[in-house]
Formats: C-alpha cells, sequence, structure tokens
C-alpha cells in the first residue's frame, strides 16, 4: 500500500455524523457508482438528479461516489457535481479527498503476478488488448495501440504504449480486451490464469480488470462509512455492474439500475429506474421523502 497523505480514517478524524434525530432520514449515506448509475449516457448528471443529492445533504445524509475509475479520472465529475467529500476509486484500492484534491491512500497492483497471469492467460485464449492505471495522484491509463478503438475519451487522462512500456511504472489494475470473446468467458478465462494475488472483476462492456485481491468497492467504502460514525445498515447503495456486487451485499440497501447486469439486480433489494431515466433520483425522492423535483 502506498499512503500520499492521511488514511480516510485519520482525515476524518473528528468529523463523525452527528446522532439520526428520531424521525430524521431512515440511510444517513448515500453511495453511488458513477458509470451507468449516477451519470447518464452522455457521462453527465441531470438537475434532477443534483437536486435530490443537495436535498438529502440539506437533510444530514452523505454522499458518497464509489467508483472503479482512478481519482485523476474523476476530478471532472467532482468539479461538474460540486462534490467535496470523500471518494472511493479504483474499485475500493484507492479513498481520496475531494475537498482538498488529497489521494489519501491506495493499492499498486503486483505486476510480476499480473505479468505471469497475462502469459497464461494469452497462451490459453490468444492475443489481447491491454491498458494499465499508474499508481499515485498522478495516475494515468496507459494503453495498447489496439485497446482503445473509439472510447478513449472514457480512458482519460490516457497515453498510448508499447506492451513493453505498460509496466514502466507502478501500476494499479490492469484492463483486458479480447478480440472474439465475450466478456463473460473473458472473466471466466482470466479467473483461471489468475493467482491469488489477483482478483479479477467485471467493471463495465468490455471492461475487464486485474485487481489487487482483499479490495473492493465494499471494503473501500466500509472505511469512509466507518470514518463518518456510520455502519452498513446506514447506507443505501447503487450500482449496475458485477464488480458494484460487493458494494450491493454489504450496503444496508441494494439498488441495482435497470440498466445494469442481471447478475447484480439478482442481490439487489430493489431495481431502480435506469440512469438515463433518474434513477438514483426516484429512488432518494421516496426512501428519503425529498419529494420529485418541480
Amino acid at each position: 500500500m502506498y499512503d500520499t497523505a492521511r488514511t480516510a480514517d485519520a482525515a476524518t478524524a473528528g468529523a463523525v455524523a452527528p446522532p439520526a434525530a428520531p424521525h430524521g432520514p431512515r440511510y444517513r449515506l448515500v453511495a453511488t457508482d458513477l458509470d451507468g448509475t449516477l451519470l447518464r449516457s452522455d457521462s453527465t448528471v441531470s438537475a434532477r438528479t443534483r437536486s435530490a443529492l443537495r436535498r438529502a445533504q440539506g437533510l444530514g445524509v452523505h454522499h458518497v461516489i464509489v467508483t472503479g475509475r482512478p481519482a485523476r479520472g474523476c476530478l471532472p465529475f467532482f468539479t461538474a457535481l460540486g462534490y467535496t467529500g470523500l471518494a472511493v476509486c479504483g474499485q475500493g484500492a484507492q479513498v481520496y479527498d475531494a475537498g482538498r484534491g488529497l489521494l489519501l491512500s491506495g493499492t499498486a497492483l503486483d505486476t510480476s503476478a499480473a505479468r505471469a497471469a497475462l502469459s497464461r492467460l494469452t497462451a490459453h485464449v490468444g492475443p489481447l488488448d491491454l491498458a494499465v492505471v499508474t499508481s499515485g495522484d498522478t495516475a494515468e491509463f496507459v494503453i495498447t495501440q489496439g485497446f482503445g478503438r473509439g472510447d478513449e475519451r472514457e480512458l482519460a487522462p490516457y497515453r498510448i504504449a508499447g506492451p513493453a512500456q505498460l509496466w514502466d511504472r507502478p501500476v494499479d489494475k490492469v484492463l483486458l480486451r479480447h478480440p472474439t470473446l465475450s466478456d463473460a468467458d473473458l472473466v471466466a478465462a482470466a479467473r483461471l490464469c489468475t493467482g491469488p494475488e489477483l482478483t479479477v472483476v467485471h467493471a463495465g462492456h468490455r471492461i475487464v480488470e486485474l485487481l489487487p485481491t482483499g479490495f473492493d468497492k465494499a471494503t473501500g467504502l466500509a472505511r469512509v462509512t466507518r470514518s463518518l460514525g456510520l455502519t452498513a445498515r446506514d447506507v443505501i447503495a447503487f450500482g449496475d455492474m458485477p464488480n458494484d456486487i460487493p458494494l450491493l451485499r454489504w450496503a444496508g440497501h441494494a439498488v441495482a439500475m435497470a440498466n445494469g447486469h442481471p447478475d447484480l439486480k439478482a442481490e439487489a433489494d430493489e431495481i431502480a429506474p435506469a440512469n438515463d431515466d433518474d434513477g438514483v433520483a426516484d429512488v432518494l425522492e421516496r426512501i428519503l421523502d425529498l419529494g420529485a423535483l418541480s
């Protein structure tokens, strides 16, 4: 683990949430994934959703972003939302203080284990298109020539490099793509070829990742939740992909988006409308009794 400042627990010492009023909100923390959940398909957040989050915060409810994106890649969204809280990034391996612009903690990948797993996987399924996310607060996507294929804007900031150059710096995770295999088949093959040091995560369409074992969205959010003096039962969590399964299993109330993956929907307490239909706002307005945006 690398620590560039303080841990999430230390960073929020003394910032314990006040006890809930007898008739206060049922949930004290709203945890939202970004892509496919809080963000619409055009990577914006609707006025209705922003209003629902503001009104929830006005009741003393915390909002915590929990995303697979590296912290640096989240900065435009933090700015657009006026987000100043702690964020769980990098699939749970990073905690970032958006208000102070500080990466509080992160965990680098065992690159020897990752390269050995990739060698086995390539022997098993053939050539792969690869990318990595480098470690630290200057993190960037480093992608091989064939990896982007039209969706590079989702990987900002990024640079193109040869396969050998992927390993020039410490990395937090590896992204895999295969020219013909489905995501499900690639996940299954990758799990056969990885050792105990690595976890395989399906994070989105054509986004299969290798991450350090022991970290996921639930472990990251648990740290932040604990630092606020809250517990899992105080949390309502929203997600859309299988990488959100640990998050939804951990939270007091689990919400999957209508546009979400079937495996995630099977874990949810309820299904929200799709991300393009203000699903997060729809649920918050009802559960927190916010009333619809007029």
